[in-house]
């Protein structure tokens, strides 16, 4: 007998406006920016012991985490951080790919 998962019941989400849309842009792309001059500071003395790692940077305290993976970077950023739905770190592979990563701080 093979073991069925539930389904799970999905809600609509509630329609965000252009404005928020906008807003909320900005406000990814002001993030990445202030997270990408500690990236490119830090980058030299990363890049040789951790090429191709995840890195999540914190740019109000310059504080920054590493891992292998994404899921463990995404791990070690909610232990870290908490959840919640607002961005406050932006996530970069050591050569450079940003991701936005949202967490309680």
């Amino acid at each position: 007998m093979t073991q069925q998962s539930k389904a799970r019941r999905t809600l609509p989400r509630k329609p965000i406006s252009e404005e928020e849309k906008i807003q909320r842009q900005q406000l990814r792309s002001s993030l990445a920016a202030r997270c990408r001059i500690v990236f490119e500071r830090v980058r030299p003395n990363e890049i040789e012991a951790h090429y191709n790692w995840y890195i999540a940077i914190d740019p109000d305290t310059e504080k920054y985490i590493l891992d292998p993976t994404f899921d463990g970077i995404t791990k070690k950023v909610v232990e870290t951080y908490g959840y919640s739905l607002e961005p406050k770190l932006s996530n970069f592979l050591t050569y450079y790919f940003p991701i936005l990563i949202q967490s309680s701080q």
